[in-house]
């Protein structure tokens, strides 16, 4: 199943530099998780500082987690919406 996770950071609780701290972690998370095929595509938020991931799991728990295990999100320095994707009603059946 395909998952989009939206995040966003915490940049009014956090300096700059608290984020600097664990940022090469998180960009070495992602691309780990991007190389191994569960994150299908990742995007800067082009409105806020934060992330848009395209992730492929079995489950929304799965996906959830794979999020969770991002450093920023060990450190609840990012908010994270995980939703569910289904195919377009459009391009089913015509």
């Amino acid at each position: 199943m395909k998952f989009l996770a939206v995040t966003r950071r915490h940049t009014g609780r956090f300096s700059q530099a608290e984020f600097a701290e664990h940022l090469p972690a998180e960009a070495d998370q992602a691309r780990a998780n991007y190389a191994s095929g569960v994150f299908r595509e990742i995007y800067s938020r082009g409105d806020v500082p934060g992330a848009v991931i395209v992730i492929e799991a079995p489950d929304l728990e799965a996906a959830a987690a794979l999020v969770a295990a991002l450093p920023l999100s060990q450190h609840a320095m990012m908010e994270v919406e995980v939703i569910p994707l289904r195919p377009y009603r459009g391009f089913i059946g015509g």
